[in-house]
């Protein structure tokens, strides 16, 4: 059977399928991948500038106030007795001055995705370093960070002059606003402040709340006085460097004034930035003041180290009115996992809290006793009402059993914490966590029975209820959302199958993941699709990430048709553990009985408001097939296979193979097309002859692994640069993902290196291992028999300044000197009729290379779609013949 291209796919359920308001809207606008459809993909970048649309059709560049007005006269609404039904009118704030700009980034286009619908209109404002408001399109939400647009705002967004002609403009425009601001002005009460002075409704805590909370040491000292157990500190302020105190503090606390471990934390900078750990009272000052010197903060806390348990919990408002009624949904035990280097120092920074790596786990519930775990509920809900938070927060904290060594100061101290277990001790209070797709708040929200869309709507829901002004509002939009769910018989629909593949066992596999998990979400969104979110893995498993690396060889293959939750992990190897702990009957149970306890409480708290829809998630044990049973339960279902593996069977033709002999119906090209473009020699040879015609490939030396091995490496780096006539070299493996185990080599050295990586199978290149800085380097997961050397091409750097020479406003500088660049292209279709969407350029940040972060990953790197005409003009031309002829 031939195969169905990704466009076509699509468009057979874009131009066909039934779907409900926000599926339909997901649909027009371009989102159905995200961020990571295809990871940073033009694609959507392309089709989401094109098409912004409105519930009644094309909408302008971005969000006008008389728009508002004419929406408001559109959707009048009638008082009390005969209202009317109209779309709630939501605003997303994101951005900021702090370092998490980019996580905000991702929550606000997670936010979008999710909440958008026929009865709820989303507006999008970016306010950047400087506190400068901006409208923005909803594909600015896709970008991969900031700096892809900062320096185009001018041109691409609608400007306010002021915050206060913003906040006047919402006051017009929305109904409620949602800040997603992480860090500065989203947590600490600015962006909050700025609304009340306005009357502006908005989901969250206010402000003077915010300013407590927010802050570590205030929190603390309330806490403390409230009877919490708390974490022993010491408060660094800026411009007194209290050595004398500190070094009492440490005596105080048995510390060893040389090598007492303690954290360094700010004060106001969320729960990841800034964070390490120091020894003793001279490398706490260093690091305190290394701190503010950088500007992170003017205060910073020093803390014992804690070396128990560390956990977090999501706590949502399920009250009525201005009644708080805090309910905390199961806990998360964060674990983490030491390094092949015995780096003991490990804590849960920034990279490991938002970046895919194998030095962290998470466990929902935690493998806590029953006792402990509701104890942590409690407990957070009592920090949530004592600091009068509102609507959601997430709160974290440590467990350390009775078995762990405490400190003094917590070992004699009695108050709230104090189990026969163990103590329980809240150390960050976080006012809008991370809402990323596999966010706490999504891995938590669904083990009780919600969907993403479904916890951020019970969210906003519970949020208006505290704004009398949207009393009539709020009924307007529950009419249209009861007349939109009236209208609607799913019944009805015949539901087809889609099986979304991703994962394997490749470099690339988390990359695979993340594009799996984007595709899953989107398309779950359509009335008539049935949407199976499937692990391909290695049968005999991945290593454990305490232990090593995944076994170099598998014998066969595995695919785990997946329940919602364990899809929402950071990684393959995560995903498939939590198949196995699913699995255990004993923990099975609990786990069980944990989640009917949570969702009974949830249930007779949200079942008071007229809103409230009910639980939209079944919790099922995850299934475990081998490849050959999973294609054959496809064509039994009849269902369409959705291709999201990166490299090995699913891009080199294999997996296409098998489908296409099983009748079944699957996205992208071919076996033949797939092998060919999978291997970069052939690819190369089936474009040599179109030379002619202006469309070139890069000449390449093909050479066996054992023979670089076994071979002179003297006389292969002369060899080598005679034939190519370059003084550095670009290797890879012939046949692999695009990102796996590409360097650049200078030297005899580099190339010394990069064959004893492939001589002891390293899985990765530390970074800086080359004769160069450069990032780390992954390398592929199964020995490579052939590798590729070329020319380097030598790429002029796409520069982005914080602020132009002279001004005030971020830019880009490209000198052009080689004129060289290096793009990506989208390209759709059928074969025969393909078409080109706008190029992309992502800017390297460090080394000659393109980390695999870099390109895949959303909030690393730069990516400009479309490039500035000043850099690229023709490039989609060509793409689309190339591609003509490969499928």
């Amino acid at each position: 059977m031939a195969s169905l291209s990704t466009p076509s796919l699509l468009s057979f359920y874009l131009g066909n399928g039934r779907r409900s308001g926000n599926r339909r809207r997901a649909a027009l606008t371009g989102r159905l991948g995200g961020s990571n459809f295809f990871p940073r993909s033009p694609v959507f970048m392309l089709s989401l500038e094109r098409n912004r649309l409105s519930p009644r059709g094309l909408r302008s560049r971005v969000p006008q106030a008389s728009a508002a007005v004419e929406d408001e006269k559109e959707w009048r609404v009638e008082e009390e007795d005969g209202v009317k039904g109209r779309p709630l009118r939501v605003g997303i704030v994101c951005g900021g001055p702090s370092a998490e700009r980019g996580i905000s980034l991702n929550s606000a286009r997670s936010v979008l995705d999710h909440i958008e619908g026929e009865d709820l209109i989303v507006s999008c404002y970016y306010i950047d370093c400087d506190f400068n408001a901006y409208a923005v399109s909803p594909a600015q939400l896709y970008s991969n960070t900031p700096a892809d647009f900062d320096f185009k705002l001018e041109s691409l967004a609608r400007a306010f002059r002021s915050l206060s002609e913003f906040t006047e403009h919402l006051a017009i425009t929305v109904d409620i606003v949602f800040p997603v601001i992480h860090g500065c002005f989203g947590e600490d009460g600015g962006i909050q402040e700025l609304l009340e002075k306005a009357n502006i409704p908005f989901v969250g805590t206010p402000s003077a709340e915010c300013r407590q909370a927010f802050d570590k040491h205030n929190a603390s000292v309330v806490l403390k006085k409230e009877g919490f157990v708390t974490v022993p500190s010491f408060l660094i302020q800026k411009n007194h460097a209290d050595k004398t105190g500190l070094t009492i503090w440490f005596d105080r606390h048995h510390l060893d004034k040389v090598t007492g471990k303690v954290v360094v934390k700010p004060t106001r900078a969320g729960s990841s930035i800034g964070v390490s750990v120091a020894y003793g009272v001279e490398d706490s000052l260093l690091k305190a003041f290394d701190i503010i010197s950088k500007g992170i903060d003017d205060n910073v806390l020093i803390e014992v180290f804690l070396g128990g348990n560390e956990f977090t919990t999501m706590v949502i408002d399920v009250g009525t009115d201005d009644q708080c009624q805090p309910l905390a949904l199961l806990p998360t035990e964060v674990e983490l996992c030491r390094s092949n280097d015995g780096n003991e120092d490990i804590i849960f920074n920034y990279r490991r809290k938002y970046l895919p790596t194998r030095q962290v786990a998470y466990h929902t519930p935690p493998r806590f006793h029953t006792d402990v775990i509701e104890f942590i509920r409690q407990g957070a809900a009592l920090i949530f009402k004592t600091l009068k938070l509102r609507d959601f927060a997430r709160i974290d904290g440590w467990f350390l059993p009775s078995s762990v060594n405490l400190s003094s100061s917590l070992e004699n101290e009695c108050g709230i914490g104090k189990t026969k277990y163990g103590t329980i001790v809240f150390t960050d209070i976080n006012l809008i966590n991370g809402m990323e797709q596999t966010s706490f708040m999504f891995q938590q929200a669904s083990k009780v029975g919600f969907s993403h869309s479904n916890i951020l709507r019970t969210i906003i829901c519970r949020a208006c209820l505290r704004f009398p002004v949207l009393g009539t509002c709020r009924k307007a939009w529950n009419t249209l959302s009861q007349q939109l769910k009236s209208a609607k018989n799913p019944d009805d629909v015949p539901k087809r199958k889609v099986f979304v593949i991703f994962g394997g066992k490749t470099s690339e596999r988390q990359v695979s993941l993340m594009s799996g998990t984007n595709v899953w979400l989107k398309l779950q969104a359509f009335d008539d699709l049935d949407v199976v979110p499937c692990l391909l893995a290695p049968a005999d498993g991945y290593v454990s990430a305490k232990h090593g690396d995944i076994h170099q060889v598998s014998s066969s293959e595995v695919v785990w048709s997946l329940p919602y939750s364990l899809v929402l992990r950071h990684t393959t190897e995560e995903i498939f553990d939590a198949c196995l702990e699913a699995l255990e009957q004993k923990r099975a149970m609990l786990t069980s009985q944990l989640c009917k306890h949570v969702k009974t409480e949830l249930f007779e708290a949200l079942s008071k408001h007229d809103w409230f829809t009910g639980f939209d998630i079944i919790e099922e044990p995850p299934l475990e097939l081998t490849l050959e049973q999973w294609i054959t339960q496809a064509k039994e279902d009849q269902a369409i296979v959705f291709i999201a593996v990166h490299g090995d069977i699913g891009e080199d033709g294999t997996l296409q193979s098998m489908l296409e002999a099983a009748g079944i119906p699957y996205t992208g090209p071919g076996p033949i097309a797939s092998n060919t473009c999978m291997d970069k020699v052939s690819t190369s040879l089936v474009l040599a002859h179109v030379k002619n015609l202006g469309i070139f490939t890069i000449p390449k030396e093909v050479r066996r692994k054992d023979d670089l091995i076994h071979s002179s490496i003297a006389d292969i780096w002369r060899d080598l640069t005679t034939k190519l006539q370059s003084k550095t070299l670009c290797v890879k493996p012939s046949r692999d993902g695009c990102s796996t185990g590409v360097a650049r080599l200078r030297s005899e050295k580099d190339l010394k290196v990069y064959v004893s990586a492939l001589e002891n199978f390293l899985p990765r290149l530390p970074a800086n291992s080359l004769s160069k800085v450069h990032g780390v380097i992954e390398m592929p997961t199964t020995s490579p028999e052939f590798v590729i050397f070329e020319q380097f091409v030598e790429t002029d750097d796409v520069v982005i300044s914080s602020k132009s020479v002279g001004g005030s406003t971020p830019n880009l500088t490209w000198k052009g000197q080689s004129e060289w660049i290096e793009v990506t292209v989208g390209v759709i279709g059928r074969s025969g009729d393909m078409h080109s969407l706008s190029p992309s350029i992502t800017v390297k940040e460090s080394g000659d290379i393109l980390s695999l972060e870099e390109k895949f990953q959303g909030g690393t790197g730069i990516n400009l779609t479309p490039p500035p005409t000043m850099i690229i003009r023709f490039v989609m031309l060509p793409l689309c013949y190339i591609m003509s002829l490969a499928l």
